[in-house]
C-alpha cells in the first residue's frame, strides 16, 4: 500500500513541478500560492480570517487592524523567506527553523526552556500528549532532526517518506511554546524544495490537513503510542498527491486567465501591453498605480492611464482604500475565493471514527 501510493504521490508532484515552468514569472506562484498557504495553515490553528483581508494584510501590514490577517501575513513571510535560505543552500538548519518560528510568532522566545507544556484535545480538555519537557532533551532531539533531515548518508528513506517522519518527529518534539505546527508544515515545503523535488514552493498540506483534520491529529497520536507508522505515511503520500492535483488545477486556471488578458490586451490595447504589465496584474488580486509604475518602470501619470484603462474594459474594478485607489483582478481573486475540488483521502483513514 505503501509503495503504491508513493508511486502516485510522486507522479503528481513531478507533474506539477513541471507545470511550474509555464508560468512566465515565477513570483506570481510564490506569491499568490503562498498567501493561500498562509490563510489554511493558520485556520487549522483557528486564526480564521477571509480572503479579502489576507490581501489587504498582504498590501497593508502596519495599516489593518485585523489581527488574523496580520499572523496569515507573517506566515507568508516567513515561508518566502525561508524558500530563498533553503534555495540558496540545499540546507534546512536550526537558524532556518528558529528565524521561521519568530516570524510567525514575533518574538524571540526559541525553544522552550520551562517545563508545562501538553497538548490536549480540543473538545474535551484531555491531555493526550506530554511533549520532551526539558530544554537539553529538546536541543539533542532537535540536533539529531536537522542531521536527519540534512545528511543523505544517515537513511536510504525516499524524500516524500522521510518528509513524513521529519514532520511527524518536530510536532513530536514540539520545540517552541508557540507555532510548532505552522512551523511544521513550513518545513515540510522547504525540505521539498531542498531535495529538489520542487522547484518552487508552491506544495501546501494545510487544506488537506484541514479537510481530514481528525484524521492528522489522531494518525500523529496513534505513532506516539504503538509506533504504527504505516497508516500516517500513506496519509501524508496521499496528501501530497490529491494536494498536487488541487495546486495544478489553481495552476491551470492562473495560466487560463492569463492567456485570456493577454490577448485582450493585446488586441484593444496593443500600445500598452507588455509581459511585465501581464505579470504585475497576476502576482496578487490587488495593484496599484505604485506597483504598475515600480513593475513596468513608467511615471506615475502613465501607470495611472493604464489602470484606468484596463478598469474602464472590465478586465480590473477599481476601488478606493484610504487615500489610495487599487485595481482588483477579479477574476484571479475569484479564483482563489473558490477554492478547488476536495481533496480525496485513503480508504483505511475515511473509517477512523472522530
Amino acid at each position: 500500500m505503501v509503495l503504491k501510493q508513493l508511486a502516485a504521490a510522486h507522479r503528481y508532484l513531478a507533474l506539477l513541478n513541471g507545470r511550474c515552468a509555464t508560468i512566465p514569472n515565477e513570483n506570481i506562484l510564490i506569491n499568490t500560492l503562498a498567501l493561500q498557504e498562509a490563510k489554511e495553515s493558520s485556520a487549522i490553528e483557528n486564526i480564521i480570517t477571509t480572503h479579502d483581508e489576507v490581501y489587504k494584510a498582504e498590501l497593508f501590514e502596519s495599516f489593518f487592524n485585523d489581527a488574523a490577517a496580520k499572523e496569515v501575513h507573517r506566515y507568508a513571510q516567513a515561508l518566502k523567506h525561508g524558500f530563498q535560505e533553503v534555495r540558496k543552500n540545499k540546507l534546512i538548519t536550526q537558524v532556518h527553523i528558529q528565524n521561521i518560528q519568530r516570524t510567525l510568532e514575533n518574538n524571540d522566545a526559541g525553544y522552550r526552556r520551562n517545563a508545562g507544556t501538553v497538548l490536549k484535545n480540543e473538545r474535551t480538555g484531555e491531555v493526550v500528549y506530554t511533549p520532551p519537557q526539558d530544554h537539553p532533551t529538546i536541543q539533542k532531539l532537535m540536533d539529531n532532526l536537522v542531521h536527519f533531515m540534512n545528511d543523505e548518508e544517515m537513511s536510504g528513506i525516499d524524500a516524500l517518506i522521510k518528509m513524513a517522519i521529519i514532520h511527524h518527529r518536530f510536532e513530536t518534539i514540539h520545540p517552541f511554546y508557540d507555532g510548532n505546527g505552522r512551523t511544521g508544515r513550513i518545513i515540510n515545503i522547504l525540505y521539498l524544495v531542498k531535495e529538489d523535488l520542487l522547484t518552487l514552493p508552491i506544495l501546501y498540506l494545510s487544506r488537506y490537513i484541514i479537510q481530514y483534520k481528525g484524521d492528522y491529529y489522531r494518525l500523529l497520536q496513534q505513532v506516539r503510542e504503538d509506533g504504527d507508522w504505516e497508516p500516517w505515511i500513506i496519509f501524508i503520500l496521499k496528501g501530497v498527491e490529491e494536494t498536487s492535483k488541487q495546486t495544478l488545477h489553481l495552476i491551470d486556471g492562473i495560466k487560463r486567465l492569463m492567456q485570456a488578458y493577454k490577448n485582450r490586451i493585446r488586441s484593444e490595447f496593443p500600445k500598452i501591453y507588455s509581459q511585465d504589465l501581464l505579470n504585475n496584474l497576476f502576482k496578487h488580486p490587488y495593484t496599484k498605480i505604485e506597483f504598475l509604475e515600480q513593475d513596468i518602470k513608467v511615471t506615475r501619470q502613465t501607470a495611472a492611464t493604464y489602470l484606468n484603462k484596463l478598469a474602464e474594459a472590465g478586465l480590473l474594478v477599481k476601488i478606493k482604500i484610504g487615500k489610495s485607489n487599487f485595481y482588483i483582478n477579479d477574476p484571479l481573486y475569484n479564483l482563489f475565493s473558490e477554492g478547488v475540488p476536495p481533496a480525496q483521502s485513503v480508504e483505511p483513514i475515511t473509517t477512523i471514527t472522530t
